[in-house]
């Protein structure tokens, strides 16, 4: 029997168990047996550290269901304040090499800051059939796929089912797309309920679907801006704690993105493989 060591660890909401790269190990069929919620520890997926030749750090996030993610926001602030605090980096900016590329983190006291590269894709109010019915939906991809869906009703919406649907719509093949449920606060907080490709259900968080979320939020309320400096907006996500969102407009485009949150430390132990 094979003893893993890891450490669990929450971002907003969504969970994880970061482990430092192991070779030979199964990913994948850890991540199923390891992040189920009743045979295992339980998590929405590993968080692997590994070295990198192109950055300080890398991480690979494998999810729940074993298939390998390109990015998770949540997941690379936990990830960051791990390295802040068992690696002990020189360098207060740090970099992180992703499957979306490199991402800027420096954790300042509890609350890592990640600084991510700048959104692509961008459509919105795409008409899509969910369940007989015609709904308007936004998309835009911000490190992995986000559809994005407003209404007035936050609460009460299926999201297992409705985010199924779309999170497997043909209009998002071949990749499919992550889906956030959307309610407006006011012109500086929205929010948000998320159903989460690869743990193919709700999720208490999503970072990158916060970002995509603040993003296609405030140009939907600002439809003919072209430049803007230190846009800030604050997404509350079903588990409770608001993450901060704030990035630049350049034509029309949002650039210059940070994610901001706590991320707490939950346990430290031994896995047996």
């Amino acid at each position: 029997m094979r003893k893993i060591d890891f450490t669990k660890m929450s971002g907003a909401g969504n969970d994880f168990l970061v482990l430092e790269a192991h070779a030979g190990l199964n990913y994948p069929r850890l991540a199923l047996k390891a992040c189920a919620r009743t045979n295992g520890i339980g998590a929405d997926g590993l968080l692997i550290l590994d070295k990198s030749i192109k950055a300080d750090y890398k991480m690979r996030i494998i999810n729940a269901n074993g298939s390998e993610a390109e990015m998770c926001g949540n997941g690379i602030r936990c990830l960051a304040a791990y390295i802040s605090r068992n690696k002990k980096p020189r360098k207060k900016m740090f970099t992180i090499e992703t499957l979306a590329g490199i991402i800027e983190a420096t954790v300042i006291g509890t609350r890592p800051q990640v600084h991510l590269p700048a959104p692509t894709g961008y459509r919105a109010c795409i008409p899509i059939m969910v369940n007989g019915h015609q709904r308007q939906v936004s998309y835009i991809d911000t490190g992995v796929p986000h559809t994005i869906v407003f209404v007035n009703d936050l609460d009460k919406i299926d999201v297992a089912t409705i985010g199924r649907v779309i999170r497997y719509h043909d209009q998002f093949k071949p990749r499919g797309t992550n889906v956030d449920f959307v309610e407006e606060v006011n012109n500086r907080l929205v929010c948000v309920r998320t159903y989460e490709r690869g743990v193919e259900a709700e999720t208490k968080a999503c970072g990158t679907g916060s970002v995509a979320t603040a993003i296609i939020f405030y140009l939907r309320i600002n439809p003919d801006i072209r430049f803007k400096k230190a846009v800030q907006v604050k997404v509350r996500t079903i588990g409770g704690e608001i993450l901060e969102v704030t990035f630049d407009i350049n034509e029309g485009q949002a650039i210059n993105v940070w994610l901001k949150g706590s991320a707490n430390f939950i346990a430290r132990g031994e896995y047996y493989v």
